[in-house]
């Protein structure tokens, strides 16, 4: 029997556990939803720029809402995992626009969302949580709210103060309703461990090369990882080798390895 959205919901919420990690192989489009699901995967996330970047627009609230959540629905639709999106900062200039945006996220079927506060202050990064709370709750869905600050992604403030401006911050996401925290571009195993030990809400740490192992996250108390557009990244990296392989030497090697097209044809079956 397929689960309902309530049941994703709690699914979702329940795989959030300190020490045991849910990993997230984020994905752009129904068919890589279904690789990594074949894969093991728990629970299925996209990533904004991932998805962005397949729209054609760039990374940072550029993309159409309807398009994005459009394209969410497909990857909802392939699977019968909980599914959580990367909303960005919630495509709307006001709390109560990202509050329209998060009901027709949960109208895909969709039962997480990631807000970033970019470059907006706390207390409007914290207002927009609190939209995307009440638009949960308004649809009777328990919406896992995952609060993100990019105060180590994009450099703000001094390096020494950068711990506890990205602490203060969290705390008044959760306050505000967030489920879970987001902090990308940490990798230092002590700044790890000390955003685990100074916010009340599981840690969802971004990894990549160079990253801490997900065994060696979940000694730290780590509750997510997530790849974010790595997978895209790396998939468009193929396409550049290949297209310059063919275009260039006239040859076809970069082409070894991939799926084959009888794969591919039942993935998008379902």
């Amino acid at each position: 029997m397929t689960p309902t959205q309530q049941q994703k919901a709690r699914a979702l919420r329940e795989l959030h556990r300190p020490g045991e990690p849910l990993v997230l192989a984020n994905v752009w489009d129904a068919v890589g939803a279904r690789l990594v699901a074949a894969a093991g995967a728990r629970a299925v996330a996209t990533a904004s720029a991932s998805v962005s970047w397949s729209l054609g627009s760039a990374d940072g609230d550029a993309a159409d809402r309807d398009e994005v959540l459009a394209q969410t629905a497909l990857v909802v639709r392939a699977v019968e995992l909980p599914v959580t999106a990367d909303l960005e900062s919630g495509f709307g200039a006001t709390a109560a626009e990202v509050g329209e945006t998060v009901a027709g996220l949960l109208a895909t079927g969709a039962v997480g969302v990631n807000l970033e506060d970019a470059h907006r202050s706390p207390a409007e990064a914290a207002e927009r949580i609190a939209a995307a709370r009440a638009a949960g709750s308004n649809a009777g869905v328990d919406l896992f709210v995952n609060g993100r600050t990019d105060v180590f992604l994009h450099g703000i403030g001094e390096p020494a103060d950068r711990l506890d401006e990205a602490v203060a911050r969290l705390r008044a996401y959760v306050e505000a309703g967030a489920d879970g925290v987001f902090v990308p571009g940490v990798a230092d195993p002590e700044t790890i461990a000390a955003l685990v030990a100074a916010v009340p809400a599981p840690l969802n740490v971004l990894a990549g090369p160079g990253s801490p192992s997900v065994p060696e996250l979940a000694k730290l108390g780590v509750a997510r990882v997530s790849l974010g557009p790595g997978l895209a990244k790396a998939a468009y990296a193929a396409v550049r080798r290949a297209a310059e392989e063919v275009y260039g030497a006239g040859t076809y090697t970069a082409l070894d390895g991939g799926l084959t097209y009888q794969e591919l044809n039942a993935l998008a079956q379902g």
